[in-house]
């Protein structure tokens, strides 16, 4: 007796379906741009997770609430000191920024410092506009996320991760790490972001804040 050999469809179900516990990050490799875009639709815009694609590899990061939290506050600090630096700037939140065939990410915050005046009044990006002047990250120990901000050039990029800011400048197709922020040159970032962190975890945001205007 001959038998057949049974034909195995693969199963496939939506990336929306999928249930991710806070601080999973799923790899998927093999993804082209027409895939990403797709599932870029089918996750919509009001969402936790975050995305981060590159050279066809897709992340996606779903944050824990401890991130969430200086996510919030750091945020709050670039709007102070550059109101105190004199600086106009336009917040552009966790948006996603693409380079079309290339690369997608979804910075924690980010501002746009320099162009600013362009961006007012712009709900949805256009192809010609360009990358926001500062990106903030939460705990980015991806190699993707990385370097899908090398493929959109973002100018400047900090990197908070487990008490420690780093920050780095985009220079000659790459970032290098540098002690201080080109945009906020006359603060110690480094040392006063991470404490200002630590006091909100303990008095709270508003207060943490409140003592950081104090002190500037």
């Amino acid at each position: 007796m001959t038998f057949s050999p049974i034909a195995i469809a693969p199963v496939v179900k939506p990336v929306s379906q999928m249930q991710l516990a806070p601080g999973s990050i799923v790899t998927i490799p093999n993804v082209n741009w027409q895939e990403f875009e797709a599932i870029l639709q089918e996750l919509g815009e009001k969402r936790s997770a975050r995305v981060a694609y590159s050279q066809g590899t897709l992340e996606i990061m779903t944050p824990l609430p401890e991130n969430e939290i200086p996510r919030d506050l750091i945020s709050d600090i670039v709007k102070i000191l550059l109101k105190h630096s004199g600086l106009p700037y336009q917040p552009f939140g966790s948006t996603t920024f693409k380079r079309e065939g290339f690369a997608g990410v979804e910075p924690d915050a980010c501002f746009y410092i320099q162009n600013y005046q362009k961006m007012i009044g712009v709900r949805r990006l256009r192809k010609d506009d360009p990358p926001p002047d500062l990106a903030v990250e939460m705990d980015v120990t991806s190699k993707t996320t990385l370097e899908a901000y090398e493929a959109i050039a973002v100018p400047e990029l900090w990197i908070y991760d487990r008490g420690q800011l780093k920050i780095y400048v985009w220079e000659n197709g790459t970032y290098r790490e540098t002690e201080n922020s080109p945009i906020l040159p006359n603060f110690n970032l480094t040392r006063l972001i991470p404490a200002t962190v630590e006091r909100a975890w303990q008095v709270g945001n508003f207060q943490a804040l409140e003592e950081l205007e104090a002190t500037i």
